[in-house]
């Protein structure tokens, strides 16, 4: 079919509640590829360090593909990083490896009670940020939608502490995760703030590690909820939410967070989340990154993409980042079948 709107344009009416001719195809997560990287001579660990670097490998999924977005940053340290962690970025390496957490901002629960820094946005990688998105809305985007991530409080919280320790006082001291994670949502906020002062069409809230897998869903309305809800009515730019997977106990609750959309991974029954929030609500999702877009054949990756659309999503939209090592064959697949 010959398309008549652009992919940007698209988005922006499936956010405003507009009727489209199609799903578009995008993500509010990583989506650089090992191609975008040959295509400039770029190390993918050189990226999370240069606003350029960043803008190109970002805009070249699109410009490769057809991907209908560009999104940035790749790795999920920012946040901690400017709350004062330390971060390896692995820049010996030629692999593809990820920034990690070097060193804990809490090391234990005496350690917890912290305070934001009143310069946080000026701090660690986040002008970086700001900067990238400048420019890759000044390459691509007047023809996609350029989007940005932060993550929750929860998963947050479990960057610059242990995660261990995290769920364990989730449960036998509520009060004290929620007060942390209460402050961290002061935290996101503010950064989200400086980031929809670069014009991104839509930010995503990941929230991946509270997930059904390692809380229930009582946990999630009593402990989690609360501040999502605070993040979204301060948020004015087009908005997700994404929790890793299962999630069709909680469907209900990530919609009455207030986010605009909700995205859900490929452990989530799409039909059964569908029928639980209603044909209006915004739901992206759910094929899976690596096992169908990466390891998968073409055949799959369509079958796949199709059973996403058939069940029901708004968007057909990835379970999580996707890998970089992603066969072009197989994004082209994708694209194909989503745009038929």
């Amino acid at each position: 079919m010959s398309e008549t709107i652009t992919p940007r344009e698209r988005v922006l009416k499936l956010f405003a509640g507009e009727k489209i001719d199609r799903p578009p195809c995008f993500s509010g997560m990583g989506n650089v590829t090992v191609e975008g990287l040959k295509k400039y001579g770029y190390k993918f660990a050189a990226l999370h360090s240069d606003a350029k670097m960043l803008a190109d490998a970002a805009a070249s999924t699109y410009k490769l593909f057809g991907f209908e977005c560009g999104v940035i940053p790749f790795d999920l340290c920012v946040e901690a990083e400017a709350l004062g962690c330390e971060i390896n970025v692995y820049a010996h390496l030629d692999d593809i490896v990820y920034p990690t957490i070097k060193r804990k901002l809490i090391h234990n629960e005496d350690e917890m009670d912290i305070t934001v820094p009143s310069d946080l946005t000026s701090r660690g990688r986040i002008p970086l940020m700001q900067e990238a998105i400048s420019i890759i809305k000044k390459d691509i985007g007047n023809e996609v939608a350029i989007g940005t991530y932060v993550l929750g409080p929860f998963t947050l919280a479990g960057q610059i502490m242990e995660l261990n320790d995290l769920l364990k006082l989730s449960f036998k001291k509520p009060d004290k995760v929620g007060k942390l994670l209460d402050l961290l949502a002061d935290a996101i906020i503010m950064i989200a703030k400086e980031y929809e002062k670069t014009g991104i069409d839509y930010i995503t809230v990941r929230e991946m590690g509270a997930t059904s897998d390692v809380l229930s869903p009582r946990v999630f309305k009593n402990l989690i909820q609360p501040y999502l809800k605070k993040i979204f009515s301060e948020l004015k730019v087009n908005n997700v939410l994404h929790i890793c997977g299962k999630t069709n106990d909680i469907a209900g609750f990530m919609v009455e967070s207030g986010a605009k959309a909700i995205s859900v991974d490929q452990k989530n029954d799409v039909a059964e989340t569908r029928k639980k929030i209603g044909s209006e609500a915004l739901l992206f999702g759910n094929y899976d990154p690596y096992n169908v877009l990466v390891s998968g054949t073409t055949s799959l990756v369509k079958e796949t993409m199709r059973k996403c659309i058939d069940n029901g999503v708004s968007a057909v939209w990835p379970g999580c980042d996707i890998w970089p090592t992603v066969p072009p064959e197989n994004i082209k697949a994708m694209m194909e079948e989503v745009i038929k």
